[in-house]
């Protein structure tokens, strides 16, 4: 059983990762934006089961609310709009963490959650689309964020596996370490200061570069706690079933919804991005 996972899992990346790699490098902006958009939209649908929205009509309309905000954000071209509100946002569910509970969701929408999820969606899809277009070689720096939280998870497995012993928060992730958790971090920030040097940053360049990777990195484990919270509400395994071996789109992308628009935000700080 576990052996037909995993080969549903391989087979599933033998498509995905050479298709997403290959849209981010061949695709200019304005078609990078519609293909993510596609992404987006997929996980408004399953978003819009895990807020309690039944029926096929009714999570249509989830998904239609979503690719107007998209239009709306596109046409208005002001990154922050959307990327500090969602920053504040993460920042707040973290400081929540450690007295979260899991009940379960209450019966009917969730009219708040259904709000939120427009804002925490469009959010990575902004972010990501303004790395790709406001940077020469916007595309590698896209691919760079998705290798840095790749390599932040998979540093965060293996470590939590030979010195992994005080949980997380067990309660949504009974997986997850604070050993795992610091190998994460001490990854991506090895990983960054690498990038410095080979960039030819000075010390306070490569500093900086370094915090905004770790900062990104932990909010990445939020996002993915915070998914977790919300799958164990709805009493459900995977968000969806759209990606076999994986679950659902939300499964892959729980990461990176907090992710990208924190190190956006700081590479516009940092004076790196528009």
């Amino acid at each position: 059983m576990a052996g037909d996972a995993l080969r549903a899992r391989l087979r599933t990346s033998a498509w995905l990762v050479p298709g997403f790699v290959a849209a981010v490098l061949l695709l200019p902006t304005a078609l990078f934006a519609v293909f993510l958009a596609m992404i987006v939209l997929l996980a408004a649908w399953e978003w819009g089961a895990l807020a309690g929205v039944d029926g096929t009509l009714a999570r249509a309309g989830t998904v239609a609310a979503l690719g107007l905000t998209l239009l709306l954000l596109w046409r208005l071209g002001a990154p922050t709009l959307a990327l500090v509100p969602a920053l504040l946002w993460w920042l707040g569910f973290a400081a929540m963490l450690p007295r979260l509970q899991v009940q379960p969701a209450a019966a009917g929408v969730d009219w708040g959650l259904l709000a939120l999820g427009l804002l925490l969606l469009a959010a990575p899809w902004l972010a990501l689309v303004r790395l790709h277009g406001d940077l020469n070689g916007g595309g590698l720096v896209v691919l760079g964020l998705v290798a840095m939280i790749v390599l932040a998870d998979s540093a965060a497995y293996f470590v939590g596996r030979r010195f992994g012993r005080r949980k997380l928060i067990p309660r949504l992730s009974p997986g997850k370490t604070w050993e795992g958790l610091a190998g994460a971090l001490g990854a991506a920030g090895l990983a960054l200061l690498l990038t410095g040097w080979m960039l030819g940053l000075d010390m306070a360049g490569s500093a900086a570069l370094v915090l905004l990777g770790v900062v990104t990195v932990a909010l990445s484990v939020v996002g993915d706690l915070f998914e977790s919270w919300l799958k164990r509400r709805r009493g459900v395994k995977d968000s969806g079933a759209l990606l076999p071996g994986h679950g659902g789109v939300l499964d892959r992308i729980d990461s990176m919804t907090a992710a990208a628009p924190v190190f956006a935000l700081g590479l516009i700080w940092l004076g790196l991005a528009q």
